[in-house]
């Protein structure tokens, strides 16, 4: 168990646990987008109460939920591990392997992450504590009782501030994604020639898409609800 606790604590151990749980926060993501997708929809909030309440009702997701929340922590615990590491043995933030060939994402991986912790827990308080200690409304669905959610999603996105929050928020995301996302396939090591140009591009790709998703919720919600 010595060897485990000593090779995690190693920058190629915290390296390894960036990766692996950023890709689980990766698929997070857009498992969260295409719930929180139900929000377009002109249909009263029933469809995503109808998927907040599986959410917050089914055991088995209610497990996986605490697990992402650990998993937060733990990515941005490493994260500023890293770059703390790094900023004392060379003077630099995070990882960068050629200094010509870097992002501006790349070598601010830390500020950025710093700045979506910052926004996860505003997003939390907004929500996720507001239900907690019942300052929410109650909605039937399929005969039960549950929170009404999409109340308070309707009541927040009519405040200009809390959407251009939400939508500089997602573009931080965005720029943290751009890097983040080919970088973990490649400190895995699985680095071809042929599929690594292809994961680039999914990254890429995934990085506009997803941030871009959760944006035009707060603004079609502002505009048109």
């Amino acid at each position: 168990m010595k060897w485990l606790v000593t090779f995690f604590g190693s920058s190629i151990g915290k390296k390894l646990l960036m990766s692996l749980t950023g890709l689980f926060l990766i698929l997070f993501l857009t498992v969260h987008l295409l719930g929180n997708l139900q929000l377009l929809l002109h249909d009263n909030g029933l469809a995503f109460n109808t998927y907040a309440k599986l959410m917050t009702t089914n055991p088995l997701i209610k497990i996986i939920s605490y697990g992402n929340y650990f998993f937060i922590l733990l990515h941005a615990f490493v994260g500023l591990s890293l770059w703390w590491y790094n900023r004392n043995a060379k003077g630099q933030s995070y990882v960068v392997s050629n200094h010509n060939k870097t992002s501006w994402a790349s070598k601010n991986m830390a500020l950025l992450g710093t700045l979506i912790l910052a926004f996860i827990l505003i997003h939390m308080g907004d929500f996720w504590l507001k239900m907690k200690l019942d300052q929410l409304p109650m909605v039937t669905i399929d005969g039960v009782e549950v929170k009404d959610l999409y109340f308070r999603v309707a009541e927040a996105f009519k405040n200009p501030l809390l959407v251009a929050c939400y939508v500089i928020g997602m573009g931080v995301l965005s720029f943290h994604l751009w890097h983040g996302f080919q970088s973990a396939f490649q400190t895995l090591g699985l680095n071809h020639k042929k599929y690594t140009p292809i994961i680039k591009g999914a990254g890429k790709a995934y990085a506009i898409i997803i941030p871009a998703g959760f944006a035009l919720i707060p603004i079609y919600h502002f505009l048109f609800k």
